[in-house]
């Protein structure tokens, strides 16, 4: 069953009726061909290939296939616990351990750690720059590679103590940094301008950063989501997108993703409860999916979303692909219909944004 969180609009109209179900969770572990079931991390190459990092090496899946590296399987590689892993435009992998990185060329891993400049042999987190520079977060700062040297920034710098997160870029070309507990901090390439609680952010424990159309940036915390708009100034937070029994009800986020119909979708773990799943947030209400949605797993690590919009979840115990959740949005008459999720095992919910009587047709 789906669960839906309603927000409060000014104005709407909420009706419910059944609805058939085309959405699907599809689940993979070692007996399919994965590594191993416990999946750190993920990211899909420019071919839809979808690269696994996990406690004991890198898997690659291209919806039919898999293949599996290791320190056992293929040298250079440092380690075979994956923190990080990042598919690059050029074709390389990168792949983040406690002992530096190591990037694949399709033969073999070259690796880089602290001799070889970086600041950190730690990798939280690996992502790239319009320009094809590879950023790298680690548990003191974050580097930055330019295919001949490495650049690193830590505390020295004005980076706030507990590491970098996360990384991700505006529609400037800036960089947003989430920091382990220091807040958000914004880099334009010169300078560091930092946002935290004194700024309406939820906790300084900033997990992940994702930023929409509208250059709104959406940051996931330790008890849940906070939103700033445009000009960087708060708008709102969001702390019970995934509803736990009470008292529970703050959300640790994991990971923010955006898909290319706008749909913000937030892994979430609360490990204290060893509880957790996925949330979507449609632009009107969150609606979440657990391992009673047949989810894999509860302890939620990672997301990434390919080009054909499904989201591929990681957990401690196998991997989860949720596919077929558009969203629509109708217009006629210069009125509009939300109607969501869809597709749904149960209920579907319509939101009119006007309050004349008028009739609509769904097909």
């Amino acid at each position: 069953m789906k669960k839906t969180t309603l927000l409060t609009l000014v104005a709407t109209f909420v009706f419910s009726f059944s609805s058939f179900l085309c959405q699907s969770i599809t689940n993979y572990r070692v007996s399919d061909g994965l590594i191993d079931n416990n999946v750190l991390c993920v990211d899909v190459d420019d071919n839809d290939n979808l690269w696994f990092g996990t406690q004991n090496g890198v898997s690659k899946f291209d919806g039919t296939n898999w293949e599996s590296h290791s320190m056992s399987l293929d040298s250079g590689m440092v380690s075979n616990t994956i923190s990080a892993i990042h598919a690059a435009g050029n074709g390389q992998i990168w792949i983040g351990t406690d002992f530096g990185v190591c990037v694949y060329n399709g033969s073999f891993w070259t690796n880089y750690n602290t001799a070889d400049g970086m600041g950190d042999n730690r990798i939280n987190y690996i992502t790239e720059s319009n320009d094809g520079r590879i950023w790298f977060g680690d548990y003191d700062g974050f580097t930055i590679y330019d295919g001949t040297s490495f650049t690193f920034f830590n505390t020295s710098d004005g980076l706030p103590f507990g590491g970098v997160e996360h990384i991700t870029f505006d529609n400037n070309g800036d960089a947003w940094l989430s920091s382990g507990l220091g807040g958000i901090i914004k880099y334009n390439g010169n300078a560091f301008n930092i946002y935290n609680t004194s700024n309406g952010l939820l906790s300084n424990v900033v997990r992940s950063i994702a930023i929409d159309q509208q250059n709104k940036k959406w940051a996931g915390t330790a008890v849940g989501v906070s939103v700033f708009n445009n000009a960087n100034n708060w708008v709102t937070n969001y702390t019970q997108m995934y509803l736990l029994p009470p008292p529970d009800t703050l959300n640790p986020v994991v990971d923010l993703e955006f898909d290319s119909q706008g749909l913000l979708w937030a892994g979430i773990y609360v490990d204290y409860l060893t509880d957790g799943g996925v949330a979507m947030y449609n632009g009107f209400s969150w609606i979440y999916f657990n391992v009673n949605d047949s989810l894999a797993g509860p302890v939620i690590t990672d997301l990434s979303i390919d080009s054909q919009d499904q989201v591929w979840v990681t957990t401690s115990t196998g991997i989860s692909k949720i596919a077929n959740t558009p969203s629509d949005i109708i217009n006629t008459n210069s009125k509009t219909l939300h109607h969501y999720p869809n597709p749904t095992s149960k209920n579907i919910t319509i939101e009119l944004n006007d309050v004349d009587y008028i009739s609509y047709e769904l097909h």
